[in-house]
C-alpha cells in the first residue's frame, strides 16, 4: 500500500513538472478578406504638395541679436516633386528702416562711458563722429537654395470643432547672405582705426549652411499658412570691434579691424507666411 502511494505521488509530481514547462509560442497570420483585402493604410488623402508649385510670401525676423534686430521681407518659391519632397529657394531682403537697434545699442551711445586711447579703436571718441549704430553689423539680404522633406502629416483640431490639415517639414540648403560690416583698417596702407572714416561699413557675401523645420496649415486647397524656423550660422563682426588678431590663438586685440575679428554666431530667424499653390486643387490618392 505504501509503495502504491509513493508511486502515485511520484506520478503526480512528474505531471506537475511537465505542465510547468513553457509552451512554444506561435503566431497565426491573419488573412484579411472582403472589401479591405489589399487596401492601403489610408485612402482618399489630399496630396497638398505632390505635383504642385508653391509661392509663400511673408516676413521674417531674427532672434537673439546683440546689436541689430533684422526684419526681412521674405518669400519662398518651391516645387514639390512628391508629397514628401520639394526643391526650391528661400529669399528675402531688409531695407535700412527694418534694421532695428537693440536696447544694448541704444544704451552704448546714451550712457556716458570713457572715450580714450584704449577704446578709440572700438568706439568713436568725439562729438560729430558716427554713432555706434552706424558701425554695427547688419544683414541686408538672403538667398537660399534648399530641399524640403515632409515626413509627417495629420490634422489639428480647434475646440474639437474645426479641423485643419497640416504637415511638419524639415528643410536644408546653402544660404548666401549679404552682410554689412565695419571695413578693414589699421594695417599698413589702410585708414587708422581711430579715424572717423574707419567706422564706415562695407558689403560682403557670407556663405553658410541653412536648416530648420516648419509647420504648414491648409485651411483651403489653394491657400496655406506657414510658420518656419531657420538657422544659418556663420562668423561676422557684429559690433565692429577689435576683439581678436594677436597673441596666442589670435585671441587678443591687435589694433586692427579685419577678418580675424569675426566671431561665430548661430544666427536664427522665424518666417511667417501665406502660401499659394498651383494647381489650385490638390491630387487625391486612391
Amino acid at each position: 500500500m505504501k509503495q502504491a502511494c509513493k508511486l502515485a505521488l511520484a506520478a503526480a509530481a512528474l505531471a506537475t513538472g511537465v505542465s510547468a514547462v513553457p509552451a512554444t509560442a506561435s503566431a497565426q497570420e491573419i488573412q484579411i478578406t472582403g472589401p479591405l483585402a489589399g487596401a492601403p493604410a489610408g485612402r482618399k488623402l489630399r496630396l497638398y504638395r505632390e505635383g504642385r508649385a508653391e509661392l509663400a510670401l511673408g516676413g521674417g525676423f531674427t532672434l537673439l541679436d546683440e546689436y541689430k534686430r533684422t526684419i526681412f521681407i521674405s518669400g519662398r518659391l518651391q516645387y514639390n516633386v512628391f508629397d514628401w519632397l520639394g526643391i526650391g529657394v528661400f529669399g528675402g531682403f531688409s531695407p535700412e528702416a527694418l534694421s532695428l537697434n537693440t536696447d544694448l545699442t541704444d544704451r552704448i551711445d546714451s550712457t556716458p562711458a570713457p572715450r580714450n586711447s584704449r577704446t578709440a579703436v572700438n568706439l568713436p571718441g568725439t562729438v560729430g563722429q558716427p554713432a555706434f549704430e552706424q558701425q554695427t553689423g547688419k544683414l541686408g539680404w538672403m538667398a537660399t537654395p534648399q530641399v524640403t522633406f515632409s515626413p509627417f502629416r495629420g490634422k489639428l483640431a480647434l475646440f474639437q470643432k474645426l479641423f485643419v490639415d497640416t504637415d511638419l517639414y524639415l528643410h536644408g540648403g546653402v544660404a548666401f547672405v549679404g552682410v554689412k560690416e565695419r571695413g578693414d583698417c589699421g594695417a599698413p596702407g589702410q585708414t587708422a582705426c581711430t579715424a572717423a572714416a574707419s567706422f564706415q561699413q562695407v558689403d560682403r557675401v557670407a556663405v553658410a549652411p541653412s536648416f530648420g523645420l516648419g509647420l504648414t496649415l491648409y485651411p483651403s486647397n489653394f491657400v496655406s499658412i506657414n510658420l518656419e524656423y531657420r538657422a544659418f550660422p556663420f562668423s561676422w563682426n557684429r559690433g565692429g570691434f577689435d576683439s581678436r588678431g594677436a597673441g596666442p590663438d589670435a585671441s587678443f586685440p591687435d589694433n586692427r579691424i579685419d577678418s580675424e575679428d569675426r566671431t561665430f554666431k548661430f544666427n536664427q530667424m522665424i518666417f511667417v507666411a501665406a502660401g499659394f499653390h498651383l494647381p489650385t486643387s490638390p491630387k487625391v490618392s486612391d
